[in-house]
């Protein structure tokens, strides 16, 4: 990893971490070519992951966890973007939920205990499954078509969930349900077994290897206390922030790459490097422009939220506003790093054309832009009321 992206790490603490995840990264970046053909996704690197007690960081310690700051998932995450880009999203919505359940306390505490032990004793991991072809995502108010009927000790759940990331390798996850006696939506904690089916439904662009296939529930029972009540303390979504830091660690990557390739790539007759031309020095302070302006916002947005404790519902804006700023700019850096390189940056044989179609995903990740820029607009306008 480059010397520029450490002065973001402030302590030994931090250092060590940071040595161990660049560590994961590099294995995961010799394996990231092959899954992403396969569109297959990598248990392998999960194993790893687990090996290494990366996935127990956001759990309280009280469980058992490391109870690491939304400061450090963020640059964590993005070190593992930088190796693989499918790698760090899927473990991104564990990570980042992980730490939402343990600052908001949303969920029952019993079932917020057992489910930590699990992350901690056996490396499990969790998600949310909530978006629906016919709803489409939670995010923009569409109710689920999936729905949860009482019964004696419980629920039955029957539906179809799409964008499924992490479906092949989770043992539980949650999902929202419309209960129709009650005309309201509820999260239900569900355990895979025979009435849950995995389609493989994931061929996309980008981002291949992140197992986002459709979840389908035929009648699942689900035991009454994992009906997941209460609403929480409101901690403004800091969580999501693991959203930018991947694409982010995915620019990083590109530039990284091309910065390479300008200063050793002699073409015809030039006695130096392409980096001596001053066309190529312009694009290469573009991409710094880009990259330096959305560390900063990202880095100083993560700070605050894990500071302002009390002022985290109010930092929502400022929380969206990084997101659309690091995956805006994570775009730029990309193609600014093919042009760069030329045609070859075309090359299946190279990673640059992955991490083109990787970091285009970013768009389709919450908070989406013209919510963010509608935030903005609100909290603009709320200063005059």
């Amino acid at each position: 990893m480059t010397r520029w992206v450490d002065q973001y790490i402030r302590n030994e603490e931090e250092q060590a971490r940071v040595l161990q995840v660049d560590k994961l990264a590099a294995s995961f970046a010799e394996r990231a070519s092959r899954h992403d053909r396969e569109g297959s996704f990598p248990f392998d690197n999960f194993a790893d992951l687990r090996e290494a007690g990366y996935l127990k960081l956001t759990v309280p310690k009280v469980y058992g966890g490391e109870e690491i700051s939304l400061y450090e998932m963020v640059m964590l995450q993005e070190r593992l973007a930088y190796g693989d880009g499918s790698t760090a999203l899927a473990v991104g919505w564990h990570m980042g939920q992980m730490l939402h359940l343990r600052t908001s306390r949303k969920w029952q505490e019993p079932v917020f205990a057992d489910l930590c032990a699990a992350v901690v004793k056996d490396g499990a991991m969790i998600n949310t499954f909530a978006s629906e072809a016919a709803s489409g995502s939670p995010s923009r108010g569409g109710r689920p078509e999936t729905t949860a009927t009482a019964v004696p000790g419980g629920w039955l759940i029957s539906g179809r969930k799409t964008f499924s990331t992490l479906s092949p390798i989770l043992d539980r996850f949650v999902v929202t349900a419309y209960i129709p006696d009650e005309d309201g939506v509820s999260d239900f904690m569900v355990s895979r077994d025979e009435h849950v089916s995995i389609i493989e439904t994931w061929d996309t662009l980008g981002m291949r290897a992140t197992g986002s296939h459709d979840v389908v529930l035929d009648q699942v029972f689900v035991p009454a206390d994992h009906r997941l009540t209460g609403k929480g303390t409101d901690d403004g979504g800091g969580w999501l922030l693991h959203i930018p830091a991947c694409y982010l660690g995915i620019a990083l990557a590109a530039r990284d790459y091309a910065l390479s390739f300008a200063n050793s790539y002699k073409p015809g007759q030039m006695d130096k490097p392409i980096s001596s031309i001053p066309s190529v020095q312009h694009t290469i302070g573009q991409m710094e422009l880009e990259l330096r302006t959305a560390h900063t916002m990202l880095y100083s947005i993560a700070e605050r939220w894990d500071r302002e404790t009390e002022n985290r519902p109010a930092l929502k804006a400022d929380l969206g506003l990084a997101k659309y700023a690091a995956t805006n700019n994570a775009i730029k850096i990309v193609d600014l790093a093919m042009r760069i390189v030329g045609g070859t940056s075309l090359s299946r044989q190279q990673p640059l054309e992955r991490y083109y179609r990787d970091v285009r995903a970013g768009l389709h990740n919450p908070p989406m832009d013209n919510v963010v820029i509608q935030n903005l607009a609100a909290t603009a306008l709320s200063e005059f009321e």
